[in-house]
C-alpha cells in the first residue's frame, strides 16, 4: 500500500512540468481571437469549488486587464428557480476540472441557447461540458488521481490567464518563465513548509486572507486544508477580514495571510498589523510583506502570482493531512466528481 498523500505528493511535484506544455499549446490563441472578435460587453463565469476559486481569478484579470465587466454565476438561478436573461454578446466561461457537474451543464446550454458565446475550461476534453459549450480550452494537467484538486487547479488558472491575455492580443510572454519558477516555488519554500505543519498541526482554528488576484489562493487555501487535513478553516479579504471578522481573532486564531508584490500586496499592510495586534499567530506567504514566520514564493508579475502562491500552499495541505493521521489522497466523504444540481 502506497504512503498516505502519496498521489497528491505526485500531483504538486508535476505542475513545472504541465506549465511548460500548456505554454507550448496552440489552440488558447484560436478560441481567444473568436472571443476578441465578437467583443463581449461583459462576461460571466461559472464553476463550483476549486474551479470557483480560479473563476474568481479570472474575473479580476477579465476586470482589470480586459476592462470589462464581469460576475461570478449562481447555478441554482438556473437550475432550481428556471432564470432565462438575455445573453446576448454575452462571454460565459465554465470552469470545471471534470466538465461533468450537471449543473454547470445546464448553465452552459441555457446560455449559448440564449445568445452567449460559451467557452468550456476542463481537464476533460471528451466531457459533455466540452460538447454543450461551443468553444473550448483544454488544461492539459492529465488525470488527477487524488481526490484534492492540485495540478489541475494550477493549470486552471494559467489557462485562463493565457487565454484572458490572448483575447487583449497579448502572448503570454509575462508567463514564459513559470515552469522555472515554479521549480523554484516547490525548492525554496520546502523548509518554511515544515515549519508550518508542525506550528498549525494541532491548531483548531485557522483564517487565510489576501487582497487583489491572491484572494483566489486564499480561498483555494481554506478549501485544501479543510478537505484534506479537516481543519476549520475560514477565507476572506483582507479588507471584509477589517470590516467586521477581525474581531474573532485573537491568540488562538491561526493567520495565513497571502501577500505578493503589487498592489494587493500592499494592502495587506494594514491587515498584518491588525491580526499582529490580536495576538494571532501569523504566517505569511508570497513575495511581499512578511512577518517572521514566512513561506517564500518567487516574484512574478502580479496577474500571475496565484499560480505560484498555490504551490507551498498544495504542500502545506498535504503536510498538515499526513501530520494529523489523515490521508489527503482520500478525504473521508469526497469523490473526484461531485454532482450538483
Amino acid at each position: 500500500m502506497s504512503d498516505p498523500g502519496h498521489h497528491m505528493r505526485a500531483e504538486i511535484d508535476e505542475q513545472p512540468r504541465i506549465f511548460g506544455e500548456l505554454l507550448a499549446a496552440t489552440d488558447i490563441a484560436a478560441v481567444a481571437a473568436t472571443i476578441a472578435e465578437r467583443r463581449p460587453r461583459f462576461a460571466l463565469l461559472a464553476a463550483r469549488g476549486s474551479s470557483d476559486h480560479a473563476a474568481l481569478y479570472a474575473k479580476y484579470l477579465i476586470e482589470v486587464l480586459l476592462q470589462l465587466p464581469a460576475g461570478l454565476v449562481s447555478p441554482s438561478t438556473t437550475t432550481l428557480y428556471g432564470a432565462r436573461p438575455d445573453l446576448s454578446d454575452v462571454l460565459l466561461l465554465t470552469v470545471s476540472q471534470s466538465g461533468g457537474s450537471p449543473d454547470l451543464i445546464e448553465v452552459t446550454d441555457s446560455a449559448r441557447r440564449r445568445g452567449a458565446t460559451t467557452v468550456a475550461i476542463t481537464n476533460t476534453p471528451g466531457s459533455a461540458l466540452n460538447s454543450t459549450a461551443e468553444l473550448a480550452v483544454d488544461v492539459r494537467a492529465g488525470r488527477e488521481q487524488a481526490v484534492a484538486a492540485t495540478k489541475t487547479y494550477s493549470a486552471t488558472l494559467l489557462a485562463l490567464y493565457l487565454l484572458i491575455d490572448a483575447v487583449r492580443g497579448g502572448t503570454g510572454r509575462d508567463a514564459a518563465g513559470l515552469p522555472e519558477l515554479a521549480e523554484h516555488a516547490l525548492s525554496s519554500s520546502a523548509d518554511a513548509v515544515a515549519e508550518a505543519v508542525h506550528r498549525y498541526r494541532f491548531t483548531g482554528r485557522l483564517v487565510t486572507t489576501a487582497r487583489g488576484y491572491s484572494l483566489a489562493t486564499a480561498l483555494e487555501a481554506a478549501l485544501k486544508l479543510a478537505e484534506t487535513s479537516y481543519l476549520p478553516a475560514r477565507a476572506y479579504s483582507g479588507a471584509d477580514l477589517l470590516h467586521g471578522p477581525v474581531a474573532a481573532v485573537d491568540t488562538e486564531t491561526a493567520v495565513l495571510a497571502v501577500s505578493g508584490e503589487g498592489r494587493g500586496g500592499a494592502a495587506m499592510r494594514e491587515v498584518l498589523d491588525a491580526v499582529r495586534e490580536r495576538g494571532a499567530d501569523v504566517c505569511t506567504l508570497g513575495s511581499g510583506p512578511a512577518t517572521a514566520h514566512h513561506i517564500p514564493v518567487p516574484a512574478c508579475a502580479e496577474e500571475l502570482a496565484p499560480v505560484l502562491e498555490i504551490l507551498p500552499v498544495q504542500r502545506l495541505a498535504l503536510g498538515l493531512a499526513v501530520a494529523r493521521g489523515g490521508d489527503p489522497d482520500s478525504p473521508r466523504g469526497l469523490s473526484k466528481v461531485t454532482r450538483t444540481r
